[in-house]
């Protein structure tokens, strides 16, 4: 095969990687990065918690039961998928259940969230990221 043959065969590849990465990637609207369709969030009385990575926590007792809510983005919601799934929500030592939760099916299994709005995090669980 020639040097173009080739050429034009990877320029092809590429513009398929880019077409299929422009298909799944979701805007946020502002013109700013782009974001997965479906964040990793719970509700619990009420409040909407939302994942945080890094946090060092320790559960407390069982609070009851968080959900998660049904992920549709494409539009074709399963009708069967409309309540979601729920999880074990659990206290974390230190925090109150309004500010932030675990959640998961065990203990050891549990995920902790965090109830906030815009990007800053609650200072109780920034202080739980920044350590002692």
């Amino acid at each position: 095969m020639s040097w173009a043959g080739r050429s034009a065969g990877v320029l092809l590849a590429a513009t398929m990687v880019v077409s299929a990465t422009a298909c799944t990637a979701d805007s946020d609207g502002d013109g700013g990065e782009q974001a997965g369709s479906c964040a990793l969030q719970f509700t619990y009385e009420g409040r909407t918690y939302r994942d945080v990575a890094n946090v060092d926590f320790a559960i407390a007792d069982k609070l009851g039961t968080a959900t998660k809510p049904p992920c549709d983005d494409t539009g074709g919601q399963d009708e069967a998928e409309g309540a979601g799934t729920t999880e074990t929500a659990y206290k974390v030592n230190g925090i109150s259940p309004t500010v932030a939760i675990a959640v998961g099916e065990t203990p050891e299994e549990a995920i902790f969230v965090a109830s906030y709005s815009g990007s800053k995090l609650p200072p109780e669980v920034q202080k739980l990221i920044d350590g002692p």
